[in-house]
Protein backbone atom coordinates (compact mmCIF):
# COMPACT_ATOMS: atom_id res chain seq x y z
CA UNK A 1 0.00 0.00 0.00
CA UNK A 2 1.11 3.68 -1.06
CA UNK A 3 0.21 6.96 0.97
CA UNK A 4 0.07 10.00 -0.87
CA UNK A 5 0.19 12.92 0.18
CA UNK A 6 0.21 16.46 -1.84
CA UNK A 7 1.17 20.03 -1.31
CA UNK A 8 1.72 23.15 -3.42
CA UNK A 9 -1.39 24.25 -3.87
CA UNK A 10 -2.77 27.93 -3.39
CA UNK A 11 -3.68 31.21 -5.14
CA UNK A 12 -2.29 32.42 -8.08
CA UNK A 13 -3.50 35.21 -10.76
CA UNK A 14 -4.10 34.26 -14.17
CA UNK A 15 -0.80 33.60 -16.12
CA UNK A 16 0.70 32.56 -13.04
CA UNK A 17 2.54 29.32 -12.58
CA UNK A 18 2.49 26.79 -9.75
CA UNK A 19 4.25 23.61 -9.04
CA UNK A 20 2.36 20.80 -6.77
CA UNK A 21 4.32 17.60 -5.22
CA UNK A 22 2.75 14.35 -4.31
CA UNK A 23 4.91 12.71 -2.10
CA UNK A 24 4.63 8.74 -1.37
CA UNK A 25 5.35 6.48 0.40
CA UNK A 26 6.43 2.52 0.59
CA UNK A 27 7.32 1.54 -2.68
CA UNK A 28 9.07 3.57 -5.31
CA UNK A 29 6.95 6.11 -7.74
CA UNK A 30 8.54 4.28 -10.43
CA UNK A 31 6.59 1.30 -9.37
CA UNK A 32 3.45 2.86 -10.09
CA UNK A 33 1.15 4.51 -12.81
CA UNK A 34 0.62 7.79 -11.72
CA UNK A 35 -1.67 10.74 -12.28
CA UNK A 36 -2.83 14.02 -11.58
CA UNK A 37 -7.01 14.80 -11.46
CA UNK A 38 -8.50 18.02 -10.16
CA UNK A 39 -12.29 18.78 -9.44
CA UNK A 40 -14.03 21.81 -9.52
CA UNK A 41 -16.96 22.59 -7.64
CA UNK A 42 -20.17 20.80 -8.91
CA UNK A 43 -17.90 18.88 -11.75
CA UNK A 44 -16.60 15.27 -11.92
CA UNK A 45 -13.12 14.84 -10.86
CA UNK A 46 -11.00 15.34 -14.51
CA UNK A 47 -7.97 13.93 -15.86
CA UNK A 48 -5.23 16.40 -16.09
CA UNK A 49 -1.72 14.16 -16.79
CA UNK A 50 -0.51 10.98 -16.45
CA UNK A 51 2.81 9.33 -16.41
CA UNK A 52 3.44 5.65 -17.29
CA UNK A 53 5.04 2.85 -15.02
CA UNK A 54 8.35 1.96 -16.22
CA UNK A 55 9.17 3.91 -19.47
CA UNK A 56 7.80 7.26 -17.91
CA UNK A 57 5.54 7.92 -21.34
CA UNK A 58 3.23 10.84 -19.85
CA UNK A 59 -0.33 11.81 -21.54
CA UNK A 60 -2.34 15.50 -21.12
CA UNK A 61 -5.37 16.11 -21.12
CA UNK A 62 -5.97 18.77 -24.06
CA UNK A 63 -7.26 21.41 -21.94
CA UNK A 64 -3.75 21.52 -20.02
CA UNK A 65 -1.33 20.21 -22.87
CA UNK A 66 1.38 22.55 -23.63
CA UNK A 67 1.19 24.24 -20.30
CA UNK A 68 1.49 21.53 -17.73
CA UNK A 69 4.26 19.51 -17.05
CA UNK A 70 3.93 15.82 -15.42
CA UNK A 71 7.10 14.28 -13.55
CA UNK A 72 8.61 12.34 -10.84
CA UNK A 73 11.79 11.59 -8.87
CA UNK A 74 12.48 8.29 -8.20
CA UNK A 75 15.11 9.48 -5.42
CA UNK A 76 12.75 11.63 -3.45
CA UNK A 77 9.69 9.39 -4.34
CA UNK A 78 7.74 12.02 -5.12
CA UNK A 79 5.22 13.17 -8.19
CA UNK A 80 4.95 16.74 -9.52
CA UNK A 81 3.22 18.77 -11.61
CA UNK A 82 4.13 21.87 -13.13
CA UNK A 83 1.38 24.55 -14.44
CA UNK A 84 1.98 27.55 -16.15
CA UNK A 85 0.20 29.76 -18.14
CA UNK A 86 -2.68 29.42 -15.06
CA UNK A 87 -6.34 30.36 -15.88
CA UNK A 88 -8.91 30.97 -13.60
CA UNK A 89 -10.58 27.32 -15.51
CA UNK A 90 -7.72 25.83 -13.70
CA UNK A 91 -9.28 26.20 -10.61
CA UNK A 92 -9.86 22.89 -8.53
CA UNK A 93 -8.44 20.42 -6.18
CA UNK A 94 -5.74 18.46 -7.56
CA UNK A 95 -5.56 14.53 -6.45
CA UNK A 96 -2.70 12.86 -7.13
CA UNK A 97 -3.66 9.13 -7.60
CA UNK A 98 -1.44 5.61 -8.42
CA UNK A 99 -1.96 1.88 -9.19
CA UNK A 100 0.52 -0.69 -9.35
CA UNK A 101 -1.91 -1.61 -12.80
CA UNK A 102 0.30 -0.84 -16.17
CA UNK A 103 -1.98 1.49 -17.72
CA UNK A 104 -1.99 2.33 -21.17
CA UNK A 105 -0.77 6.16 -22.33
CA UNK A 106 -3.72 7.32 -24.21
CA UNK A 107 -6.37 5.15 -22.74
CA UNK A 108 -6.44 3.85 -19.36
CA UNK A 109 -4.51 6.29 -17.52
CA UNK A 110 -7.47 8.67 -18.18
CA UNK A 111 -9.49 6.91 -16.17
CA UNK A 112 -10.30 7.33 -12.78
CA UNK A 113 -11.65 4.15 -11.51
CA UNK A 114 -8.22 2.52 -12.58
CA UNK A 115 -5.85 4.14 -9.48
CA UNK A 116 -6.13 2.63 -6.23
CA UNK A 117 -4.79 5.02 -4.11
CA UNK A 118 -5.73 9.03 -3.71
CA UNK A 119 -3.94 11.76 -2.19
CA UNK A 120 -6.04 14.17 0.13
CA UNK A 121 -6.30 17.17 -2.69
CA UNK A 122 -4.85 20.57 -2.64
CA UNK A 123 -6.40 23.56 -3.78
CA UNK A 124 -5.81 25.52 -6.36
CA UNK A 125 -7.03 29.26 -7.00
CA UNK A 126 -6.25 30.80 -9.82
CA UNK A 127 -7.75 34.96 -9.70
CA UNK A 128 -8.62 36.59 -12.89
Amino acid sequence: QVQLVESGGGLVQAGGSLSLSCAASGRTVSSYSMAWFRQAPGKDREFVAGISRGTSSTSYADAVKGRFTISRDNAKNTLYLQMNSLQPEDTAVYYCAATLSILTIRTTIRTTSRYDYWGQGTQVTVSS
